[in-house]
């Protein structure tokens, strides 16, 4: 008899699934026979994915072309997932963007957009889903925050901050959900191969320019942590070492250490 993957009979959502790390995460959970839900603004991309996914591991897999970064987009993504007659058991907050540059270059739509989409769409759904996920006491969350969650980020700092409450956020419902059965982890990647920094302009920037991560090897970290129920998981070594460091230093060497490696 062919043995059950782990994920058959539940389904993960899976936002920003349309390439980088989402893309990747969108593989680990269909290998393990999660069903998916996945979900971007660009519904061509999110076809082609469908289709490779399902031909891949023969799962069902659901694209829905959505913009999180809009007021109750989150609600709207929900009835629409609702009305295909599907339930969500794994919440995965993996959209989001980010802008380099001293602050007031940057617009202040951009800004807003970044809280929007970084924040205010992450907590929208899982306010959404999280009381039915307890209520089942299976699934969970996986959120995707970033090494830029440790510290102020100088020349980086609304995105810094977005993911620093990512990262809070993460661990205070993680304590929440202490022995309900659900997992909760917070994947915090450091610079990674992906779309994001051409978009975030920091393609120059010292800490891009001294080596990125695969997309896959950052997605089975942050995967396998959120199997585990990990709390918190820095993918790679080095930049565990840094995030680490962070408490250890004075605050203003700190700073100043921070602005240079987010410098061209």
């Amino acid at each position: 008899m062919e043995n059950k993957r782990k994920g058959e009979g539940q389904t993960a959502l899976i936002t920003g699934a349309s390439g980088g790390i989402g893309l990747e995460l969108a593989r680990c959970f269909a290998r393990d026979g999660y069903g998916l839900v996945l979900t971007a603004r660009s519904a061509g991309a999110l076809d082609a994915v469908a289709a490779d996914l399902t031909a891949a591991f023969g799962v069902s897999v659901v694209p829905i072309a959505h913009d999180l970064g809009r007021p109750n987009a989150g609600a709207e993504l929900a009835r629409a997932i609702s009305q295909r007659g599907l339930d969500v058991d794994v919440l995965v907050n993996n959209a989001g963007f980010g802008a380099a540059g001293a602050f007031e270059k940057i617009s202040l739509e951009t800004q807003l957009g970044m809280i929007d989409l970084n924040v205010r769409a992450l907590v929208e759904l899982k306010h959404l889903y999280w009381p039915n996920i307890l209520r089942k006491k299976r699934g969970g969350v996986l959120n995707v925050a970033s090494t830029a969650a440790f510290q102020p980020g100088p020349m980086f700092a609304v995105y810094s901050a977005t993911k620093a409450f990512v990262l809070s956020f993460t661990e205070a419902l993680w304590e929440e959900a202490r022995g309900t059965g659900v997992n909760v982890s917070c994947l915090c990647p450091g610079a990674t191969v992906s779309g994001f920094h051409k978009r975030a302009g920091t393609e120059r920037v010292w800490l891009v320019r001294a080596g990125m991560m695969s997309a896959a090897r950052a997605a089975g970290l942050g995967y396998r942590a959120f199997q585990g129920n990990r709390r918190v998981k820095v993918a790679g070594a080095a930049n565990a070492m840094l995030a680490g460091s962070v408490p250890f230093m004075p605050r203003a060497m700190m700073l100043w250490v921070t602005r240079r490696l987010l410098s061209a």
